[in-house]
């Protein structure tokens, strides 16, 4: 058995891939082909079993920490927001009736505010070497096409959080391929959105938007996530599709819980009100 290197630390046991390789060169037998037989960790089988969920959780969790700690990513800006939102001249796939085509296209210049912030962001974050203020996005198209777009036309690195979901989504192809992954697991995939984050960005969106929204102002309400920006793009949108202001009114929340929410139109909005909370004077 040789002694080997792994990561900069000794390690005197056994190569776990060369003893996959091994296995793999031993006589065909009934005893060696048995799925008894397989080694654990290269047992699919054995890892989808209903009662192997808790390392499967482990190993989600895992892996995209190991990803992102790897390529030198120390914070985010993460962006949420519709994935049905189309970019300025396309037609609005997601369109069901007239009136919904009507709303998503005019809905399209979030897209553009979404790639012009993530350019800001990126312009910053290449001066920091590309560790801080990564856009991260869920990996689909868009808005979250628009926030890896707009990385990408800096010529910075952008992640893509995807998810397996029933109807088929790739990631979009500005996501860096190296900082795109896929989860199966909807609260690990949430949780790895948000646990660099130092800022929030949400723009109209559906359910899924919805969620984000809600869970991140719960975790700061609580106390449970520092404070940081929590911006929402699109005031007449957010303010038409949810009344913050009754919630405080009714007593559901406190009046001061308004203020963890701050409502921008525009990517330079947004921007200032980041620059502003972390003292950057420049994005170049």
């Amino acid at each position: 058995m040789n002694a080997k290197r792994t990561n900069h630390v000794w390690d005197p046991l056994a190569d776990s891939k060369q003893d996959k390789l091994r296995a793999d060169r031993q006589p065909r037998t009934p005893q060696s082909t048995s799925p008894s037989y397989r080694l654990a960790y290269a047992d699919q089988e054995f890892l989808w079993r209903e009662e192997l969920r808790p390392v499967r959780l482990q190993l989600e969790l895992l892996k995209p920490e190991l990803v992102l700690a790897e390529a030198g990513i120390r914070s985010t800006v993460v962006m949420f927001g519709g994935a049905r939102i189309p970019e300025p001249g396309k037609e609005p796939w997601a369109a069901k009736n007239e009136t919904q085509a009507r709303n998503l296209t005019a809905a399209a210049k979030y897209y553009e505010e979404a790639r012009a912030f993530a350019r800001l962001c990126s312009l910053h974050s290449l001066s920091t070497g590309g560790a801080e203020f990564v856009v991260v996005t869920g990996g689909g198209p868009g808005v979250m096409e628009a926030g890896n777009r707009g990385a990408h036309d800096v010529g910075a690195a952008s992640i893509g959080l995807n998810v397996v979901l029933p109807h088929e989504q790739a990631p979009n192809e500005y996501v860096t391929p190296e900082l795109s992954l896929n989860f199966h697991y909807f609260a690990i995939r949430k949780m790895h959105i948000l646990m660099r984050a130092r800022a929030i960005t949400i723009f109209p969106g559906g359910f899924g938007t919805m969620d984000e929204l809600f869970e991140s102002l719960t975790l700061i309400q609580t106390g449970r996530m520092e404070p940081l920006p929590l911006i929402l793009f699109g005031s007449e949108f957010w303010n038409s599709i949810v009344n913050f202001q009754a919630l405080a009114d009714f007593g559901t929340i406190s009046p001061g819980d308004l203020d963890l929410i701050r409502f921008v139109d525009t990517a330079e909005e947004a921007w200032s009100i980041i620059a502003d909370r972390y003292a950057i004077t420049s994005t170049a």
